[in-house]
């Protein structure tokens, strides 16, 4: 074979392997988005009464109560929800938007939280749909690094629940059925309960859920686990970045 192809050859292999390697490590840094969030581990969160963008005007508080119990769970300690809330309004900060506006220095400053959950309610309540009364929530999260301002971590869920009226009672019984239903519902506040759904499934949602925490009995493993992923995927680069360096075949 002649120099010259040789030459053409190992540049085609130097380039190949250039772009593999650009390839694997944009994969590896999107298939993992918890770099951030496991590298400024937070030991507290204060959850912020998520700003309600539904019609429901209970949407706020209804889901706020609903928080932190599986925040709390995932191994995090919680800032008391209500004490927060009370000490935001009789500080000059009456509704979530002026709260979600507040400096992050200052909030860690008062209550020396490592995050801020930070929540916007995009659907919230029940709804009249033919023959069936649907409860449906869409909350989007996210949660901020009080020091750097770094976000750690963000997830959007939605959640429907829906009670079907469709009985033997002909299309007039089965509308009567759901509207009885939809007062009895008003009465009983799905809702509430439908939040408390959603945000298990938001924050405890495997994959895509929050950590677990520095008190979470799987914190220690996961950390692990972590680290040895990060190591192997380092020795992986050398490896590449050892090829690339290879000397040219002598002419």
């Amino acid at each position: 074979m002649s120099t010259v192809i040789q030459r053409s050859l190992s540049f085609l292999l130097i380039g190949a392997s250039t772009i593999l390697g650009a390839c694997a490590s944009t994969s590896g840094s999107q298939e993992d988005p918890y770099v951030m969030f496991r590298e400024l581990m937070p030991r507290s969160i204060l959850i912020l009464p998520p700003i309600n963008e539904s019609v429901d005007p209970n949407g706020t508080y209804s889901w706020l109560t609903t928080a932190s119990q599986p925040v709390g769970e995932k191994g995090f300690y919680v800032f008391p929800v209500a004490i927060v809330d009370e000490f935001m309004k009789e500080n000059g900060l009456p509704n979530p938007e002026d709260m979600h506006a507040a400096p992050l220095d200052k909030i860690g400053e008062i209550f020396g939280a490592d995050a801020v959950m930070y929540v916007t309610l995009e659907q919230f309540g029940q709804k009249f749909e033919i023959l069936q009364s649907v409860t449906r929530i869409v909350a989007r999260a996210e949660l901020v690094d009080v020091k750097t301002g770094q976000m750690l971590w963000s997830d959007r869920v939605v959640h429907s629940a829906s009670n079907s009226n469709s009985s033997g009672s002909g299309l007039l019984g089965a509308l009567v059925s759901a509207t009885i239903e939809q007062v009895a519902d008003t009465i009983n506040d799905t809702s509430h309960d439908a939040a408390r759904f959603a945000n298990r499934e938001m924050f405890a949602r495997p994959g895509s859920g929050l950590l677990p925490g520095p008190t979470h009995p799987r914190f220690a493993e996961q950390m692990a686990e972590a680290a040895a992923a990060a190591a192997e995927a380092e020795a992986d680069g050398e490896a590449e970045r050892e090829i690339l360096e290879e000397p040219l075949p002598a002419e």
